[in-house]
């Protein structure tokens, strides 16, 4: 891992992401890479007016003052950190961004009050999750030093998701994190046997060709009326570190995490989560 991005607003949560990316970059000798989108319209930037131009100046000045004070912290001290203001003005071209610097990892913060399915369904983070080719790791609190000491990789184990394990994999084995492989089942689905179910997780794990690739032993078995709260109820359960999930780059999660869910999973679940494009 050579360089991180890091997209920020210079609110809070940004200042979360910041912290946590900084703690991987110390780990692994990384780059930052922290951008903040103008989000000026084209209008203002070609027009030759000079109250428009004037304006353009502002704020490309008014975003590097609070970059100086952004990025006046102690925990960055050692840190390699380029700054890069954009004229973005929607969040999908993130990825595009982060494909130009041949960045290995975007992290966000997010402030997840409503809920995870407002973390991830119509905001600025699943907007970068659907359209990024990179993990997109999303933090949701303030971490001393961020580790991976046990993950949660959760799947339905069907072969589109192929990439994204092997992703995850190579993702955690840089943190030598023990890895849970969690498949949750659903009532509403259509019913299959215990045989037939770990049939296409064996299969699953054969075709991903790794050498440390897990066996159906160490393949945990959830049963909840929600993908989301067999998740949550899992992960908190084993004191997990981070959530990995793989996302459709045309549905994003929206087809993942769906539903109602209790409030106190939503609320109260503080772990951050960690996307692979399928």
């Amino acid at each position: 891992m050579k360089k991180i991005l890091v997209p920020t607003d210079f609110s809070k949560y940004a200042e979360y992401a910041l912290k946590t990316a900084a703690s991987i970059a110390k780990r692994h000798d990384a780059e930052l890479i922290v951008v903040h989108m103008l989000g000026l319209t084209e209008a203002v930037i070609n027009k030759d007016e000079s109250r428009e131009v004037m304006e353009a100046l502002y704020y490309m000045k008014l975003a590097e003052k609070r970059f100086e004070e952004f990025l006046d912290q102690p925990y960055l001290e050692g840190v390699t950190v380029q700054t890069n203001v954009q004229n973005y003005r929607v969040f999908t071209e993130i990825g595009n961004f982060a494909k130009e610097y041949d960045c290995d990892l975007i992290v966000m913060g997010s402030n997840g009050s409503s809920g995870w399915n407002e973390v991830f369904v119509g905001s600025n983070t699943e907007k970068v999750v659907r359209t990024s080719e990179i993990p997109v790791l999303v933090i949701k609190d303030d971490q001393d030093e961020f580790k991976i000491n046990k993950a949660v990789f959760a799947s339905d184990f069907k072969e589109e998701n192929l990439f994204a394990y092997r992703k995850a994999m190579q993702f955690f084995q840089l943190f030598d994190a023990e890895v849970k492989l969690l498949y949750v089942h659903l009532p509403a689905e259509q019913f299959k046997s215990t045989y037939e179910i770990e049939d296409r997780i064996v299969g699953f794990l054969s075709k991903s060709k790794l050498d440390d690739a897990h066996s159906i032993h160490n393949v945990v078995f959830q049963n909840a009326y929600t993908v989301e709260s067999g998740i949550f109820n899992y992960s908190n359960r084993i004191g997990a570190d981070v959530i990995a999930i793989p996302t459709h780059g045309r549905r994003g999660l929206a087809h993942f995490f769906s539903g109602s869910i209790g409030e106190d999973v939503v609320n109260h679940s503080k772990i951050p989560v960690v996307t692979f494009k399928i």
